[in-house]
């Protein structure tokens, strides 16, 4: 797997978005995910410094209300950039309370997920913990996953369904044919604040095993709450530079 990070994790590094790319060139990372402040220096820019650092751009991390009112922005930033790969990074736990209102999010889903094909472009699910609740089917993820259609794919975050009482191995060999990338954060669900990555419960070596048994693309790694974002950052790299 190509190595990733998810630019939410350097959101207070100091320094511009160019400079943040140029400390992510330093590092055994092969892409970003983009995420904040892409908006800080214009796309083309942005572009070239990908390519002087050597980094390519895995995805985005785009809200869905974004996607529905400037389809065509987003598209555009997408081509610009150089990346395939759309995410919806997060919906409300309201999304996932009952079946009803998880068969809608499916149908909203599977809407945009046709458009962005239709564009050549893969659109992506997020998750974090809300997805796991039981409803009257059974665990809302689930059944997101099966009221949706091929065209959205799952992008895993291992940490995040670790929290929510899945097993990520077992979940990233369940929907592994809907699954190119993949998100590795640690979680510590007894303990204040986010664990650095490898230090917390996940076990990372079994999800990256999991990952590479289906073929995933990308290993993106992500710390929602760094204390250090300089150190967060080479730490991830280490750790995925070891297991990934």
């Amino acid at each position: 797997m190509q190595t990733a990070i998810q630019l939410y994790t350097l959101r207070n590094y100091d320094g511009s978005i160019l400079e943040i790319l140029d400390a992510v060139g330093e590092t055994t990372f092969d892409g970003v995910e983009f995420a904040y402040r892409v908006d800080e220096a214009p796309a083309a820019d942005v572009r070239d410094r990908l390519a002087e650092t050597g980094l390519v751009a895995s995805s985005a991390h785009v809200g869905v209300d974004a996607m529905e009112d400037d389809f065509a922005g987003v598209v555009e930033a997408a081509e610009t950039l150089g990346y395939d790969d759309v995410v919806v990074p997060w919906l409300d736990p309201e999304h996932f309370e009952t079946v009803a209102a998880v068969e809608e999010t499916a149908e909203r889903l599977n809407g945009l997920a046709a458009k962005f094909a239709d564009e050549g472009l893969r659109l992506h699910y997020h998750n974090h913990d809300q997805e796991f609740v039981e409803t009257d089917a059974g665990v809302a993820y689930q059944v997101l996953a099966e009221r949706t259609d091929d065209d959205l794919f799952l992008e895993v975050d291992a940490g995040w369904a670790l929290a929510g009482g899945a097993d990520p191995g077992d979940l990233l060999r369940r929907y592994g044919d809907r699954i190119t990338h993949v998100h590795f954060k640690d979680v510590a669900p007894d303990e204040d604040g986010e664990p650095a990555i490898g230090e917390g419960d996940l076990d990372v070596a079994a999800a990256a095993a999991a990952a590479r048994d289906v073929d995933a693309e990308w290993a993106v790694f992500e710390n929602d709450e760094p204390g250090d974002p300089a150190t967060s950052l080479q730490r991830g790299a280490d750790v995925l530079d070891e297991h990934a």
